[in-house]
């Protein structure tokens, strides 16, 4: 096992699951001082009826934005910095870099608010001291909370288990005296509001900092075994089991005390409890909890914020200590910013705005979710199965609209901010240092965004299928078309291509006259494709400048389509077989997928005839480019309405190294991909006919050998195909990344560059300093030579420190020419990095 594997495992040892690294923290800080100190408040003032709608309103927000969380938490692999995290790799680094730096200082803050929380129920208990204030015990909190944090989320979690046994005894003691206090007429007389209750939006805005805390399981992704997991279901029992807990409360109070009396003493819990002092207890764990989860929490967004270099002057806060890389320096800062906001005092105005920066991180990851899902990207296969893009539409409405009707002005005040730092990091960012969604949008909206898409560099995470279909044959359109469709699955482009062979003065009207005629049986046919007519001398000169010049901007080509033997080879030349492998030879060697549909009406006939359900599609893997971009197609058909509900099934041959069906079925999790495994123990003639002769639709790879076309073992095609269902043979000319990282890629190839090219500059100018320092010192030691005689005492002396100063300085000289040297190389790798940006062919070894 290599030292790198050594380091991972133990790693692995001291990152926290689901329960102690999202459902606690995220628990202790919903249920907070609101239940203890403002629930019978507001059900008070509320009455039971408005006060059960207003829970629900709120958790609302919670659900949805979780929802939408689980989408991009099982979508990437969610590293340290939680919401930061998910909103940059999807709304890109100025919207990341702004709602990253606000968090971060609104949770630091709020240390702060529960500590000084802390204080005041702590006072309560105590007997009346001098010296002894609510903020000196804040402070002496934050500073045991301080040395918590600083040995590392898993000594925190341990402490949040004590503080989870006061609450939970806390809640039976209340729940037990409820029991025994119980009167159902009561009920009924505090199911309406008083009249003299307060409205339901000041309602609202007080009880709404209850629901606020989901998020704090978000904020340890780093420190999670499995963030995919981990964060949906951690999060979801959070939520689920405080909104439970805070229906039983509300109605628990309706049934035992008056609303008058609710409304005017904060301290209604303990009457209500059987034991009086656990309701003190739990109070004090509450403020404890919430403000523990916020001392874990800030620090990790920092350090996730500071490994992405957004802000030069937080980068030294992306160092960590120890195997869980515990960021100690966020625990500092995030503790010196408490302490400050402490000895501020009045904080009412700062906790209105805090709470606003929540909103709106809320209403940006649902936004973002929603964003992404609506580009339909290829990449964004989440394994969260009940998201839907509208529910992230929801929360991104309720959310924003919460933010006004709490207090418009908090909220004016926290977006400007929010903008401000949003333009900065607009005017001063340079290339993206990640894959974000804003590519695949722009590529959506290619007719006003182009653009903006051109910008943007090329990722694996923004492939889709941009089709050239080849067909002259106007019985087959509708096939190779429908087929065409299947394969963008909503998300690529497909042209569909005509070659006429004309020349002269005609070939114009000739041309014009068939692009009319293939027009009206495209939008006969309700196809989405767009017609392209060619009038060519020679099919085998013209087809390369074709594949070159198709496109504008980055829509470029990338995958050509052909009816099986169709005209392409067979009639514009007169030769049959040799031309049309010689003109996929062609499309291949420029660049293009290949994709042959071999289809005739009894294959599509038995396609129409199934029900979904019935549908299948086999991929025949081989594990290597070609097998991920049969399977990367074989998922875009299944967004398709026909094959909805059909099952991919990878078959793979057992005598290969990474082809058992755990490594199989493995990969397919990794990919986000649902298929079925299937290892057969060769790729013969008969063993595929045995196992495909069933299947709606086979994926087969296929070699192109002596002007033919051949199967993946050299066979002839014509031994296999009569006896399959429809067939779409395939040749990758790609090698396209199904686990492609936002961090990874060409951007991440830029971030590492410009890094480097920073670091030897500050070197080359510390160097160049240093030099010139050491040279006003010889100068100044030569200056002393000529004033002494050789004969005075002190002349050795000056005269050895003068020879020590001269070698110094020529060493210093030469490190400040080694430092520019490599400065200047530097500046050159980055330069071919940002000027070569493209992706290497696949070897076409054999072709």
């Amino acid at each position: 096992m290599s030292k790198t594997e050594k380091e991972n495992n133990l790693s692995s040892e001291y990152k926290l699951g689901m329960f102690s690294g999202v459902f606690t923290p995220s628990i202790l800080t919903i249920l907070g001082i609101i239940l203890f100190l403002r629930m019978g408040y507001t059900v008070g003032h509320a009455g039971l009826g408005k006060v059960l709608i207003l829970i629900t309103l709120a958790s609302l927000v919670s659900i949805l934005t979780t929802t939408s969380l689980s989408a991009i938490a099982t979508n990437i692999h969610v590293k340290g910095g939680g919401a930061y995290y998910l909103i940059a790799r999807t709304l890109g680094v100025q919207f990341g870099g702004a709602i990253g730096l606000v968090l971060f200082l609104a949770q630091s803050v709020s240390i702060a608010f529960y500590c000084i929380g802390f204080g005041e129920a702590l006072m309560d208990l105590l007997p009346p001291v001098s010296y002894l204030s609510p903020q000196t015990i804040a402070v002496m909190a934050v500073i045991f909370l301080f040395f918590l944090a600083w040995m590392g989320a898993d000594w925190a979690t341990k402490f949040q288990y004590i503080v989870m046994g006061l609450l939970i005894l806390a809640l039976v003691s209340f729940f037990v005296g409820g029991m025994m206090k119980w009167n159902y007429e009561l009920v009924i007389q505090n199911f309406s509001a008083p009249d003299k209750g307060l409205p339901f939006w000041v309602l609202f805005a007080i009880f709404f900092p209850a629901v606020t805390g989901f998020t704090q399981g978000v904020n340890m992704s780093g420190d999670l075994k499995n963030p995919g997991r981990a964060i949906p279901l951690g999060t979801f029992l959070a939520v689920g089991l405080s909104t439970i807990i805070y229906f039983l409360v509300a109605i628990v109070f309706s049934g035992t005390m008056p609303n008058g009396q609710l409304m005017a003493d904060y301290g209604a819990m303990k009457k209500v409890s059987v034991i009086p002092g656990l309701i003190n207890a739990g109070v004090i764990a509450a403020t404890l909890s919430s403000a523990m989860a916020s001392f874990l929490g800030s620090p990790r967004i920092l350090q996730s914020l500071a490994k992405d270099k957004i802000f030069k002057v937080l980068n030294p806060f992306a160092k960590g200590v120890g195997v869980a890389d515990n960021p100690r320096r966020g625990v500092l800062l995030s503790g010196g910013i408490a302490l400050v906001t402490i000895s501020l005092g009045q904080l009412n105005l700062i906790a209105q705005v805090v709470s606003m920066f929540f909103l709106i991180s809320y209403a940006l990851i649902n936004y973002a979710t929603f964003y992404e899902s609506r580009t339909q990207s290829p990449s964004f296969r989440p394994r969260f199965r009940l998201f839907s893009p509208w529910l992230s539409l929801a929360g991104f409405i309720i959310c924003s609209g919460a933010i006004l009707a709490i207090d418009i002005q908090s909220g004016i005040m926290a977006v400007c901010v929010l903008l401000a730092i949003y333009q900065y990091l607009k005017q001063r960012t340079g290339p993206a240092r990640w894959a974000d969604s804003r590519r695949s949008h722009y590529l959506k909206q290619a007719k006003e965004n182009l653009n903006a898409a051109a910008r943007e560099p090329e990722h694996d995470r923004d492939w889709r299928p941009i089709i050239l279909a080849f067909t002259n044959d106007s019985k087959r359109l509708k096939s190779i078309l429908e087929f065409s469709g299947w394969l963008e699955g909503g998300s690529g482009i497909t042209c569909a291509i005509r070659m006429i062979k004309a020349e002269g003065l005609k070939k114009k009207a000739q041309r014009a006259k068939i692009f009319k005629e293939l027009s009206v049986h495209m939008k006969e046919m309700n196809t989405g494709a767009y017609p392209l007519v060619l009038s060519v001398s020679e099919i085998s000169k013209s087809l390369p400048v074709i594949i070159q010049s198709f496109g504008i901007g980055p829509l470029k080509a990338n995958t050509a389509l052909i009816n099986w033997m169709d005209d392409l080879g067979k009639v514009l030349s007169g030769r049959g077989p040799l031309t049309y492998a010689e003109n996929l030879r062609i499309a291949y060697r420029e660049g293009l997928n290949l994709v042959i549909l071999h289809a005739d009406e009894n294959r599509w006939n038995r396609i129409l005839n199934r029900t979904q359900k019935e549908q299948s599609i086999d991929v025949w893997w081989d594990n290597d480019a070609t097998s991920r971009l049969m399977l990367l197609l074989a998922y875009l058909m299944t967004r398709h309405e026909i094959w909805s509900k059909a099952t991919i099934r990878v078959l793979s041959c057992e005598s290969g190294e990474d082809n058992s069906n755990d490594e199989l079925q493995k990969l397919m999790e990794d990919v986000r991909i649902d298929a079925e495994p299937f290892i057969v123990k060769d790729f013969e003639v008969d063993t595929v006919i045995k196992m495909s002769s069933d299947a709606s639709f086979v994926f087969m790879p296929c070699r192109i050998r002596d002007n033919k076309v051949l199967d993946v073992q050299g066979g002839s095609l014509l031994k296999l195909l009569p006896y399959l269902p429809m067939t779409g043979l395939a040749m990758a000319a790609q090698d396209i990344d199904l686990e492609a990282e936002p961090d990874s890629g060409s951007q991440g190839e830029i971030a590492q560059a410009q890094d480097e090219l920073n670091e030897a500059k500050d070197k080359h100018e510390a160097a160049k300093k240093e030099s010139q320092r050491l040279q006003e010192k010889v100068e100044k030691l030569t200056a002393r030579l000529v004033e002494y005689p050789k004969e005075n005492e002190d002349f050795p002396k000056i005269l050895k420190t003068a020879d020590q100063a001269i070698e110094e300085e020529e060493n210093a000289f030469r490190r400040a020419a080694k430092a520019k040297a490599k400065a200047e190389q530097a500046a050159k790798t980055l330069e071919q990095i940002l000027n070569g940006n493209g992706k290497e062919d696949i070897d076409p070894t054999g072709i």
